[in-house]
């Protein structure tokens, strides 16, 4: 290369530089000074971090925030009013990549995607490279029933702020007493079971969730049921939960439960799952990998310290398909401060915020960023969360919501987990599918799709 053209190419890279510089320096943090917005929050571990920190998004904006939490059992009830009523009360809400299936539809949310591509409202210090792809895409929908989350006519209704991927999570100090390893696939779970049944008279060997709910499927279940290659429709609105894999799966989860289960499954929510394994009455849990961090942190259970974590188990031979649960942050589309709130939700969602809150006594996790997760402060937290780090290194790539998409989720999937309980009771597996999906075609049929 000749010395001019060397001039020539430092020139370039200087004035590149001089200019993603002066970009970055050119937002303005304080465009919408003496502006107010209200939040509409879920009440949580990850809205105990972000309510420790809000002063500080409205010291760098003078943007003033107001907000209402609640509790889980009521939360969901307060948005779809809200909603539903075109209220602009709350200009950002929390939500779950479900919930978009049944508010994006109506015009209650407003498309992020033309925010997140203005480079005069978005901070190019945001990054958005650097929010694992997989949960900015499971929430992307193109309001299509049936069609795949992030297809590239998708529009992004929700940000993921914190979310929970489902893993198998077990006593390790049982394990190493009796030399047991984590299983790798379904069968080998309930040898494993049977295994600690004996062993641990005391106890009983997992807890998995059981009520005639939706959360009832998207956890451990879902999982497993995505290892075997099953499909909830396919295509969408022919129901697929009776087809040889899914059957295959559903007996053996349904053998495990009755056998090894907790005796009260019907009623087991979020909180008697992690509450049994931190109470020491269960070995083992299949569920959010979150669930067993609240119980392992210092103090909060009498297992704290003694959880380990491994990848879900599914069919042999098998990739890990963990389902996720993604706390995501969304816009009214009936605000009257669209803008501000922006500004909020990619402050909340942006690097700065997510390593403090991560950090010390916030349990933000899973964080949705790549260099959250490779902060040596937060990775020096995980130490004493067996596995925790490298079980979620290795399930991240293949870890999404794995549901259809489509309005009528939280019916359908609620009546898929009441044939659940017909198994439980002694139906045959084959026929209560076969009868679900019959049943679900109809349901499907009369709402209009066809």
């Amino acid at each position: 290369m000749t010395p001019r053209r060397i001039i020539i190419l430092c020139m370039i890279c200087f004035l590149v530089s001089i200019f993603a510089v002066s970009s970055a320096s050119a937002f303005d943090w304080k465009k919408h000074d003496g502006t107010s917005i209200k939040l509409l929050l879920n009440k949580h571990p990850y809205t105990n971090a972000l309510l420790a920190h809000l002063g500080e998004f409205t010291e760098k904006t003078g943007i003033n925030v107001t907000y209402d939490v609640f509790p889980e059992d009521e939360y969901f009830d307060k948005v779809t009013i809200s909603l539903s009523s075109k209220s602009p009360e709350y200009s950002v809400f929390m939500t779950g990549a479900y919930q978009v299936w049944q508010y994006a539809p109506p015009g209650y949310m407003e498309d992020l995607g033309p925010y997140m591509k203005s480079a005069e409202k978005t901070n190019p210090d945001w990054d958005q490279a650097d929010i694992y792809p997989n949960l900015l895409s499971s929430l992307a929908w193109n309001l299509k029933p049936g069609s795949p989350l992030g297809t590239p006519d998708a529009k992004q209704w929700a940000l993921p702020w914190g979310f929970e991927t489902n893993t198998l999570i077990y006593r390790k100090d049982i394990f190493d007493k009796h030399g047991l390893k984590p299983p790798k696939d379904l069968p080998e779970l309930l040898a494993l079971c049977e295994k600690l049944q004996k062993l641990e008279p005391e106890m009983y060997p997992i807890a998995v969730r059981g009520t005639r709910s939706w959360a009832t499927i998207h956890p451990g279940f879902l999982s497993a049921y995505n290892g075997y290659g099953a499909t909830d429709y396919g295509p969408f609105p022919k129901p697929t939960m009776n087809s040889p894999k899914a059957v295959e799966m559903t007996t053996l989860w349904m053998e495990m439960v009755k056998k090894y289960g907790p005796k009260a499954w019907t009623s087991y929510i979020w909180y008697e799952v992690g509450n049994d394994l931190g109470q020491g009455r269960a070995c083992m849990i299949y569920d959010a990998d979150i669930l067993g961090y609240f119980q392992n942190q210092p103090g909060a259970s009498k297992v704290s310290g003694n959880l380990a974590w491994a990848p879900g188990p599914g069919a042999p031979g098998a990739k890990p398909a963990p389902n996720m649960w993604i706390w995501s942050l969304g816009m009214n589309a009936n605000s009257k401060t669209k803008d501000a709130a922006w500004y909020f939700l990619q402050w909340t969602t942006g690097k700065d915020f997510l390593l403090k809150a991560v950090r010390g006594e916030f349990s933000l996790v899973d964080p949705v960023r790549k260099s959250v997760w490779a902060d040596a402060d937060f990775q020096k937290k995980l130490e004493n969360f067996t596995d925790y780090y490298k079980t979620f290194q290795e399930i991240i790539p293949n870890c999404k919501v794995y549901f259809t998409p489509q309005p009528m989720f939280f019916e359908t999937t609620t009546e898929w987990a009441a044939t659940l309980h017909e198994i439980y009771n002694g139906k045959d597996p084959q026929e209560a599918l076969d009868v679900l999906a019959g049943r679900l075609s109809k349901t499907l049929k009369r709402a209009g799709y066809k």
